[in-house]
């Protein structure tokens, strides 16, 4: 089949084309991934069939076997014919044992039993081998840019406006903060998913016919999976963690979206404070030879659009209605997507922020635009610390003033005799504040380190 005959662009122009993105994610997300971590579910089974004494160890073996030769044409194939997918993957498996063995496939087992526990196994596994390195190889550039850019004076904004000074470095870590926190919050959730092997609805009507405690074989089958058994369930597991999980997932990318769309801004001709790397044979655009535009912060914001509405299906999966419908079974087979999404564009990311350039003689120009102004804020508080009666007021005529006189706030306030009797308190410090507003950035530099090391001690980096 021809890879530009896919219908989605997620196949034909994301993933299929990119060969480390596909060796990568095929393993978990992929339609044969989805059909071994089933069969894996069925060998897992039987071995804890053969432990508790209901079949031998040599037919626990050649269904294992078996379980490991199935491949997803095949099930497919046997889906056509009976109209069913998992009773297709049992006949599958069924048709490559003897006949002591067949009984033994799927004994005891609901669909879900099935369903439900391969979907926890392979998203856990999915989010521990592609997206929490891809998430901490990102986390570790931006504290690179974070600690390196510490010191490098911008001016921050507020409401698209200027505001106060701040450090370049200091707007990174705020970055790595907040991916930091997603980062633990998708590796909780990943542990938390679940498991199940309690029947059609959730009583353990099967497997009670030959275990005294049922809710112990299920715990086994569990254990061998390295998964935690769903306290309770019906015909599915709780909806909950899987929902936990694609939230976590999703409210990442909503940083990732954040953090692209502050440096996608950044790059506009009238700020050009940074920029992405540009190759020598790129193209900015079909007609504007000229043109560099920041293509890769704009198809991760892109991506997010796409990918943060799936959230509402995921809520909505939340509702099954009694022990089970099947409203669920369709919209849960998308659920892949969002987990390549999110891996595509943390690598993407990493890989412009890593080369991405930074233009400290344009933070210098924008933020001498408003420097005549930015000390308004600190001449405020510090009049009213020194007695002054209505300082805001004040300070905001005097900025009135200095706009309409295109003036320095300094240079207007000098010329004021009702202040004079403030500033005479003035210490040394915060008159140098006062006259170079460029010192006027807090504890931003400072903070930028304690904010990188706090998570380097949570994500355990070095």
């Amino acid at each position: 089949m021809d890879l530009f005959d896919f219908i989605s662009p997620l196949d034909y122009r994301y993933y299929g084309r990119d060969a480390k993105a596909f060796e990568l994610l095929k393993p978990f997300l992929s339609e044969n991934a989805r059909i071994k971590y089933l069969a894996r579910i069925e060998a897992v089974l039987a071995r804890v069939l053969a432990k508790k004494g209901l079949c031998s160890k040599q037919i626990a073996e050649e269904i294992e076997k078996a379980s490991l030769l199935v491949t997803a044409e095949e099930v497919y194939a046997e889906e056509d014919k009976i109209k069913h997918d998992i009773r297709a993957l049992a006949n599958c498996i069924r048709a490559k044992v003897s006949e002591n063995a067949k009984p033994f496939v799927h004994f005891s087992a609901t669909s879900y039993d099935i369903v439900d526990t391969a979907n926890a196994l392979r998203f856990k596994e999915a989010t521990e081998k592609t997206v929490l390195p891809a998430l901490l190889e990102l986390e570790k550039t931006l504290m690179a840019i974070a600690l390196r850019e510490k010191e490098t004076l911008q001016i921050g904004r507020t409401h698209g406006q200027h505001a106060e000074p701040i450090t370049f470095g200091f707007a990174i870590a705020s970055y790595v903060s907040r991916l930091g926190g997603r980062i633990k919050a998708i590796e909780n959730a990943k542990n938390n998913l679940c498991g199940k092997f309690s029947g059609a609805v959730g009583a353990y009507n099967a497997s009670s016919l030959f275990f005294e405690n049922p809710v112990e074989f299920e715990k086994e089958i569990m254990l061998e999976l390295g998964l935690k058994p769903s306290v309770s369930s019906t015909q599915i597991v709780e909806a909950e963690p899987m929902t936990d999980l694609m939230h976590a997932l999703v409210s990442c990318f909503g940083v990732l979206a954040n953090f692209s769309d502050d440096m996608r801004n950044l790059q506009r001709s009238e700020i050009a404070e940074i920029g992405e790397e540009f190759g020598a044979k790129q193209v900015g655009s079909s007609t504007m030879p000229q043109k560099r535009n920041p293509i890769n912060f704009e198809n991760v914001k892109s991506f997010w659009k796409q990918f943060m509405p799936r959230m509402n299906t995921v809520y909505l999966d939340q509702i099954s209605e009694h022990q089970r419908d099947l409203t669920n079974s369709a919209s849960q087979r998308f659920l892949p997507e969002i987990i390549a999404a999110l891996v595509l564009s943390a690598k993407r990311l990493e890989k412009v922020s890593a080369k991405m350039s930074i233009d400290k003689q344009n933070m210098l120009e924008n933020f001498e635009k408003s420097k005549g102004l930015l000390i308004a804020e600190p001449l405020y508080i510090l009049l009213a610390f020194h007695g002054h009666p209505d300082a805001h007021e004040e300070v905001r005529k005097l900025a009135l003033k200095a706009l309409a006189e295109k003036k320095p706030l300094q240079e207007i306030i000098k010329k004021e005799e009702a202040l004079k009797p403030f500033l005479k308190k003035f210490s040394e410090k915060q008159l140098e504040i006062i006259e170079n507003p460029e010192k006027y950035t807090g504890f931003a530099a400072k903070k930028t380190g304690q904010i990188i090391e706090h998570w380097k001690k949570e994500l355990q980096l070095n």
